[in-house]
Formats: C-alpha cells, sequence, structure tokens
C-alpha cells in the first residue's frame, strides 16, 4: 500500500498543457508545463496544424522546447499539450532496403513497411565488463584499410578529412563491398542533392539491398540531425541484438556536434572551447559507446569527422580521436594528385591491428610503412636529383617500390576487394620488395 503511494509522485500525469510564451531563434518557451527533458510535445498552431517539439531544457519557470518542424504559425498563446514522455519509434527487418527519416518514416517514396518491433531513442551503452573483446576482424571492402589499418568486428574507427577530400565516396565503397550482414547509414546535415547521389552512385542497389539509410539534411531543424544519429545507432543495436554483424556508418559525427551546439546554446548552456556548450562533450562519448561487440552480434562504426581548415585539433576532432579506436586520415594532397582513396597511411592508426590481423600480415605492414616513411621523408631530394643511390639502403628499396606502393593504395570505385585478397596482395608486395633489397 505504502509502496503503491511512494509511486504516485513520479507517475506522469495522462493529459499536460501549456501556452506558448515567447520564442528565442528556434526555441519556444512554454508557460505551466513541467514536462521532462527529452518528452515529445504539440504546439497547437491552428490553421498551421500541430508542430511537434522536445523539451530540451528549462528557463525563467518556462520549459524550452525545441521544433521537429520549421517554427513558422507560431504565436503567443498557442497551446502546447504533452504528446509522450518516452522516446521510442518502430523497426524490423523490413527496413533493410528502405530510406527514413529521424522519425523512422519512410521517406523514399513507396509505402510505409509494416513494422512490429520498437526500439527507444536512446539506450545505456553495454556493460563495459560483459563486452567481448575484439578477436574477428571485418573486411570493409577497401584494400587499404583492410591490409594497413584492418579493423575488428566491434570497433569504432574515425574517418579525418577536410571537405571535398572523398570521405563520402569512400564510406560508400565499405558499405557496398563490406562483408558485414547489414549496414545502417546515417547521412546528417548533408546537402539535399548529395543524398540521392549517394544512395544511386556510391551504394548502388547492391549496398542499398543490405541498408538502412537515415537522411537528415542540413536545411533541417538541429534537432532532427541530432535526432537522426540517435535513430541509426538505436537501427544498429536492433540487428546487434538478433545476432547481425553491422557496419554503421555516421557521415558525419561533425554535424552532429553542430546540431547538438545549436540545441544547447538555444537551452541557455554557456559557450566554451571555440563557442562548444559542454553537453557537445557528454553526449559524443554516450553515443559512440553504444556501438561495438555484445554476446550476440556487433556493431562496427565510422564515423566521418570533418577537420576545420584542416586543423586536426580543432575540437571535436581532437575529442573524438579520444573515443575511437582508431582514425583513418584523408589526405587533400594525395586527392590533389588523383590518389584515391587519399588516405595518408602514415598519419592513420587502427588500435585493434594487433589483435585481429596474422603476425604475417602485421610484419609485411610494418614494412610497408617503412618504405612509405622512407621515401617521404627523402622526397624533396629525391625530386630534386640531390640523393645518392647506395646512401641509405631502405630508401634505395623504397624508390625501386614506389609506383607498386601507390598501385597497392589506389583502388577505384568499381573496384571490390575482400580482406584475404588484401593480405596476400601486401605480404607478396613485401616479399618482392625484400628480394630486391638482397
Amino acid at each position: 500500500m505504502f509502496a503503491l503511494a511512494d509511486q504516485l509522485e513520479t507517475i506522469m500525469p495522462t493529459h499536460l498543457e501549456g501556452t506558448v510564451v515567447r520564442t528565442v531563434g528556434m526555441s519556444i518557451a512554454v508557460a505551466g508545463m513541467p514536462a521532462p527533458v527529452g518528452a515529445l510535445v504539440g504546439v497547437d498552431r491552428g490553421a498551421a496544424g500541430i508542430l511537434e517539439a522536445e523539451v530540451v531544457g528549462f528557463q525563467d519557470n518556462c520549459t524550452l522546447v525545441y521544433p521537429l518542424d520549421d517554427i513558422a504559425g507560431v504565436r503567443r498563446g498557442n497551446q502546447v499539450r504533452l504528446l509522450r514522455t518516452v522516446r521510442w519509434f518502430r523497426v524490423g527487418d523490413e527496413l533493410l532496403g528502405r530510406v527514413i527519416d529521424s522519425r523512422g518514416r519512410a521517406i523514399d517514396g513507396r509505402p510505409q513497411p509494416a513494422l512490429a518491433d520498437r526500439t527507444l531513442l536512446e539506450r545505456t551503452p553495454p556493460n563495459p565488463v560483459e563486452r567481448p573483446r575484439i578477436d574477428t576482424p571485418l573486411s570493409t571492402g577497401v584494400r587499404a584499410i583492410d591490409a594497413l589499418l584492418t579493423c575488428g568486428k566491434g570497433q569504432r574507427m574515425g574517418i579525418f578529412s577536410g571537405s571535398g577530400v572523398g570521405k563520402s565516396v569512400l564510406l560508400g565503397m565499405m558499405s557496398r563491398y563490406t562483408s558485414a550482414d547489414v549496414n545502417v547509414i546515417a547521412l546528417i546535415g548533408e546537402r539535399g542533392r548529395e543524398v540521392n547521389e549517394f544512395i544511386e552512385r556510391d551504394l548502388g542497389p547492391e549496398g542499398r539491398a543490405k541498408s538502412v539509410v537515415v537522411v537528415a539534411t542540413s536545411d533541417q531543424p538541429a534537432l532532427v540531425r541530432v535526432r537522426a544519429a540517435l535513430v541509426a545507432t538505436a537501427v544498429a543495436e536492433y540487428f546487434r541484438d538478433r545476432g547481425r554483424d553491422v557496419l554503421l556508418v555516421m557521415d558525419s559525427l561533425t554535424r552532429f556536434a553542430l546540431a547538438q551546439r545549436e540545441i544547447g546554446l538555444a537551452a541557455g548552456e554557456p559557450p566554451t572551447t571555440r563557442g562548444f556548450p559542454p553537453s557537445v562533450f557528454g553526449m559524443l562519448p554516450r553515443l559512440v559507446e553504444r556501438a561495438g561487440r555484445s554476446r550476440r552480434g556487433s556493431i562496427t562504426a565510422f564515423y566521418s569527422v570533418l577537420v576545420e581548415a584542416d586543423d586536426a585539433n580543432e575540437p571535436i576532432s581532437d575529442a573524438v580521436r579520444g573515443l575511437l579506436d582508431g582514425h583513418t586520415w584523408l589526405s587533400r594532397k594525395l586527392a590533389s594528385r588523383g590518389h584515391f582513396p587519399a588516405i595518408d597511411v602514415l598519419e592513420s592508426i587502427s588500435r585493434l591491428m594487433n589483435d585481429v590481423a596474422p603476425e604475417s600480415q602485421r610484419n609485411a605492414a610494418v614494412a610497408f610503412r617503412e618504405l612509405l616513411a622512407a621515401y617521404r621523408d627523402h622526397e624533396d631530394l629525391i625530386s630534386i636529383g640531390a640523393y645518392r643511390r647506395g646512401s641509405n639502403p631502405t630508401v634505395d628499396t623504397a624508390i625501386e617500390v614506389k609506383e607498386a606502393l601507390h598501385r597497392f593504395l589506389r583502388q577505384t570505385t568499381d573496384e571490390s576487394s575482400t580482406l584475404e585478397s588484401a593480405q596476400s596482395m601486401l605480404i607478396e608486395l613485401m616479399e618482392k620488395s625484400l628480394e630486391s633489397r638482397v
């Protein structure tokens, strides 16, 4: 009896209403509505219809809500009512091959799928002591990554680059050629025209058949872009919990952080590092920690990070590097030479390669990096003819095999690769270079 009485204090009412008192930018202040943070509310705009919004904070005895659509038509005195306190959406195998928005609704022009299951938008990351070790490699279909930056099932990697260096095309190749059972692709803050380009050109029918694409374009409100990242992660968790190996691709994590910055500043948070409020650096680890391996399946995640002014130490890049299990750096210098994918192997690392790659491959990768570094360190002398052959045996070998190294690293978008073929090609190439050194 007393236990039931205590629970009455925590039960939310089924009917809760308030009124709009003001708008500040994109946020709306509502009076007389003590809804919890994360609750979904509806703003009655009269003839303009119901505007859905989410509670993001409180200020001056008002509840601050952030809209999921344009706030046109909102005026002082509009009625606001509680719609839902728990954030969930429907999921199922029928999502494969579909394009959905941040609310889980299909936007590809086909009928809405009938989905029997539902999942929470935000879940607690797996217990760290219950996570199995990552000991099995996953093929990405990209030769340079599979051979020199081998990833394991459940690993989280970053793709760091400036704009226009080819990261979207690289992520499309991964989605098309990976050995994962399911792809979940989040396109966050992309230009509208790029969505169909990615789906039709980069992903293709082969990749789309086993993919769920979550889209939130740059013109949509910040909350929609944040929710798209959460929805994509939740869909990946759904398939992982059913024993699948999932490849989660998020393009880009930077735009997720920028969207959260908008929401945090609108909620009254103080700006800190380069204008980013503390909530951004709190949400990033909560998001990426949800990926990984469980006892049932795995989520191998690749997060693209837009590097502002090609500065690898800007706040988001610096924070994300410390959260992930490795990073792949795309070089603008390589891209300008027509070298694709523009992966700078010497600036990239996979922290789990030693756990998932055989010893023969690891030794070959070390030798490959040694030759590549030797040539780069002496490139200026070589280009002006100042280097004398015989001065350094390693540099001599690097000069002889330079073209073979670059051919190995290059891969066209319509050229597929497997983990086994990448390993054998790397080992064979290094054996030949060793013979030439002798």
